[in-house]
Formats: structure tokens, C-alpha cells, sequence
């Protein structure tokens, strides 16, 4: 765990800088190289714990996303399956619409019905269209309406350069998302519905006597990626998002327009190695952990636990972690009452003249107004200390 300084606005205490050779190497700029270029029109790699950005290009720019739609089809049938809505052992039917859906397929057949469940690995691995006008279809009457939904989760889940026309992917007007809101999404499955998110890995799925590979090729060329998705029309090119886990790090890439279904795979590569090799996340705190217990005055208790409401995770260049500072600047005068989740401070994380983490510290205990001369006493006590301040 880091250590901290606390800070009041008299007293600025840093630890971690323990000797002058820390101090220097705390203010050393790591050596980290440029990127690799990569041949696509967009791209983007993030460390999916810390959230941090680690290489971009474009990935604000609304593209066609091809069959990278069917992640937010996959997304909404994961939420709608882990609300309670419906189950993957569900029997959907198919409709002559889902069997007739033109481009990639899963070979369903008009008139049958099949599980859910199937239908699921039919979008993920096979990347079946007609999988996912089947699922639309189910789960919100018609494709036009599912679309609606897949629109509103966008705008949830904060992908502001994305509009769904349709479950597929298939060229439409208005149809289009960018690289960052893709990795959004990307991470959104892997950590809301881990279950769900293993059938990514699978390289195979046979259905209706035809056995077809996942068409991630990063699945058999690297074992540290377990998912997620490829996409491709003439128009959106080759598209690719990739997540890798190795020695607990996990990167998330979106590659979009590249030229070939090679390409997307040598170029997704590229990026992971060139995170793997040159960064780390560091795990620092924990949702809910004590920092330190300071004085509260007119209360019922004379101390109050601070901490975080949520935990920090941070993405650094490799062997830089002893270079990491923090400090706590916590309220000087803090006064009862106090709810859970009070703001009563800042942490603040650095390395060297970077700040890195910004972040409000909390009560992590109510504590109550004391009785009327406890507060009368504390307001002498606290008249006094302002003159002596």
C-alpha cells in the first residue's frame, strides 16, 4: 500500500521521499518511447482498471462500427439476462426477418426456435446477423425498437460518438461509434458480466451441424486475450477490439479501418505488447479504506474515520512505484454533524510533478452533534485556537 502525507494547511507532511535518492528518482521523467505507429484510422488503448489512456488516435471520430455493433447487442442481452428478464435457457423463435438477414450467420432456420443461450455464442463467435435480429427481436418486438434500447445504454454507459440504426452492424445511415466509446463499452462487459464475457475466448461454436471459428485471430497467436470482437464492411474496413490480461494488467484496444483481417490483428498486437512492455497498474486503495482518524469538535465522539468512497487504481511506467507520492489535505476545523460519505478532504497521488489522482476523501462513520455544553465548550476551545492560530 502507498503511504501517505497528511496535510493540514499549517503542516505539509510527505512521506515515501525517505532519502535524496528517492527525492531524485520521484522527479525523473521516465524514459517511455513513442507509440508504434499503427496503420488504421482510428485507435485507441486503455488500461481498463485504472481507466487511463495509454495510446490514441482519432478515437473520438464517429466511424461505422461493422459488426462492432454486436457488442452492444451482446450487452443488452447480458443486462436484460441479469436482471431477471429473461434466462439463457429461454427457447427464442425465429422469425423469416432474422433468417433471411444477409452477411455473416449463425444458420438458424425460419420457424425453429433455439436458446438463448446459442444465440448468444452465435453473436459472439460466429458474429451471426441473423443471431442478432433474432435476439432483437425477442427481447424488444422488433429490431427498430431493440435499437432504441441499444441507444439508451449508450448514452448510460457515457459513449458520446455512438447512434445504433440496427442490431447488426450492417451499413445504415446515422449508424456509427467512435474507438474511445467502444472501449467503454468493451469494458463495461468484461466487468458488469464476467460470466458472460468467457464465451469471448471461445476460437469454436457449432450450430445446426456447421462449426465455425470465433474470427479473432489473436485468440490463437497470444494466450493473454480472451475476447472480444471483429467487425468488418467494405465501408467501416477491418475492425477489431481486443482485451489481454497479463500479470494482472488488462488492456483494452480498438483498432478501426484497417485493410485486411490480418492487418487488425498484427496492428491490435502492436499496441498490447507496447502496453505490456512499458506499464503498470498498481492497485492502491480499496473502496471504503480508512486513511487516517482525525479530530471532529461538538460531536458525540472526538474522532472521525477518513477514507474513500471508491478505490484508486493507477497506470505508471514501469518501475516507477516507489516514485509515487501521497497526500491527504484534510479540513482543519471539521465540526459534528457528520454523515457517511461527508467530503472532508483531498488525496492527492503524483509521480514527480505529475498529479495523477485527484480525489475527495470522506466520513466513513457519522458522527452526531454532541449535547448543548460539549458544543458550547468546543466553540470557547475553538475562539481560543483562532487567536493563537
Amino acid at each position: 500500500m502507498l503511504k501517505i502525507g497528511i496535510r493540514h494547511p499549517a503542516v505539509i507532511v510527505c512521506l515515501l521521499l525517505s532519502c535524496l535518492a528517492q527525492f531524485a528518482q520521484a522527479n525523473q521523467a521516465p524514459l517511455i518511447p513513442a507509440p508504434p505507429q499503427v496503420a488504421a484510422s482510428s485507435y485507441i488503448m486503455v488500461d481498463a482498471d485504472s481507466g487511463a489512456v495509454l495510446v490514441e488516435h482519432n478515437a473520438d471520430e464517429q466511424l461505422p462500427p461493422a459488426s462492432l455493433t454486436k457488442m452492444m447487442t451482446s450487452y443488452v442481452l447480458d443486462y436484460e439476462v441479469e436482471k431477471g428478464n429473461v434466462t439463457l435457457n429461454d427457447m427464442v423463435p425465429i422469425s423469416v426477418k432474422a433468417w433471411q438477414t444477409g452477411g455473416s450467420k449463425m444458420f438458424v432456420r425460419e420457424g425453429t426456435t433455439v436458446k438463448l443461450e446459442d444465440l448468444l455464442r452465435g453473436i459472439v463467435i460466429q458474429s451471426g446477423n441473423d443471431a442478432s435480429v433474432a435476439v432483437a427481436e425477442y427481447l424488444a418486438g422488433s429490431e427498430d425498437a431493440f435499437a432504441s434500447i441499444m441507444n439508451q445504454h449508450a448514452v448510460s454507459l457515457g459513449m458520446r460518438n455512438s447512434q445504433f440504426e440496427n442490431a447488426t452492424g450492417l451499413p445504415a445511415d446515422n449508424h456509427y461509434s467512435s474507438a474511445r466509446d467502444l472501449a467503454i463499452l468493451a469494458k463495461a462487459i468484461i466487468y458488469q458480466f464476467p460470466e458472460q464475457y468467457a464465451i469471448h475466448s471461445e476460437k469454436y461454436f457449432t450450430f445446426n451441424n456447421i462449426r465455425q471459428p470465433n474470427r479473432n485471430l489473436l485468440l490463437w497467436r497470444d494466450k493473454s486475450v480472451d475476447g472480444l470482437k471483429t467487425g468488418h464492411t467494405r465501408e467501416a474496413g477491418y475492425c477489431l477490439v481486443a482485451s489481454a490480461m497479463r500479470n494482472g494488467m488488462r488492456l483494452v484496444t480498438v483498432v478501426m479501418g484497417t485493410s485486411s483481417e490480418e492487418a487488425r490483428a498484427r496492428e491490435t498486437l502492436k499496441l498490447l505488447n507496447y502496453g505490456f512492455r512499458y506499464y503498470e497498474t498498481h492497485k492502491l486503495y480499496s473502496t471504503g479504506q480508512k486513511l487516517l482518524d482525525t479530530e471532529i469538535w461538538a460531536g458525540q465522539q472526538d474522532q472521525i474515520a477518513v477514507g474513500l468512497a471508491d478505490g484508486i487504481v493507477v497506470t505508471i511506467p514501469r518501475g516507477q512505484k516507489d516514485a509515487l507520492q501521497a497526500s491527504v489535505d484534510v479540513d482543519q476545523i471539521i465540526k459534528a454533524p457528520h454523515a457517511v460519505g461527508d467530503e472532508l478532504g483531498e488525496l492527492k497521488i503524483k509521480l514527480g510533478d505529475q498529479l495523477l489522482v485527484s480525489q475527495p476523501v470522506v466520513a466513513l462513520n457519522a458522527v452526531e452533534e454532541a449535547g448543548f455544553f460539549k458544543r458550547i465548550w468546543h466553540e470557547i476551545l475553538l475562539f481560543f485556537k483562532g487567536l493563537f492560530a
